[in-house]
């Protein structure tokens, strides 16, 4: 065939001059806008509308036998560990884990040397002072601890705060055990 005869002719590119310079091409805003009306019509047949909320699945209904996403199939992250949240009273454990992770800073480096965290349940906070002395003082801060508390992890969160005395020596067993009821006081 002739170059005449050809049903596709090869272009040809003038010296330097760029291919998309000699052949017309559709302009990207145009091509985008059509992409996008395309979108929004294929998703108004499906009866979607802008501004509607994300239809999903409840994620323990099972359909046997169906195909497509059932309860047993993978699941979203987010939607399992909020589930599991809920299921085990998640504000209080998150809580917890707060206070652990962030102990000495909520009660301030001096404090955290002195007493332990040892549990959030419910809104009570119970804590270990390493001394009785630290024990007292500690009752004594508790006013300002849950006002600092409410201050960093929100109003009604930590509602109570036990201070428990340092844990003694216990002698069921080894060298020091007495016969009988032994000795009654172990802080000297």
């Amino acid at each position: 065939m002739s170059s005449e005869g050809e049903l596709f002719p090869k272009p040809r590119p003038v010296d330097g001059t760029p291919l998309r310079d000699l052949v017309e091409l559709t302009p990207p805003r145009q091509v985008a806008l059509g992409a996008l009306g395309r979108a929004k019509a294929a998703a108004a047949q499906r009866g979607f509308r802008p501004g509607d909320p994300a239809r999903r699945r409840p994620l323990l209904q099972v359909q046997m036998g169906t195909a497509g996403p059932g309860a047993r199939d993978p699941q979203l992250i987010g939607s399992t560990v909020g589930g599991l949240l809920d299921q085990l009273g998640g504000t209080s454990d998150q809580v917890a884990g707060v206070l652990k992770h962030r102990w000495s800073e909520l009660v301030g480096p001096q404090v955290a040397e002195h007493c332990e965290y040892v549990s959030f349940e419910g809104g009570a906070l119970t804590l270990r002072a390493h001394s009785t002395s630290w024990a007292t003082q500690l009752k004594f801060l508790a006013p300002a601890m849950l006002g600092r508390f409410a201050a960093d992890l929100g109003e009604g969160i930590v509602l109570e705060i036990t201070v428990l005395n340092p844990g003694g020596p216990r002698f069921k067993t080894g060298p020091k055990r007495v016969a009988g009821r032994g000795e009654r006081d172990t802080f000297r």
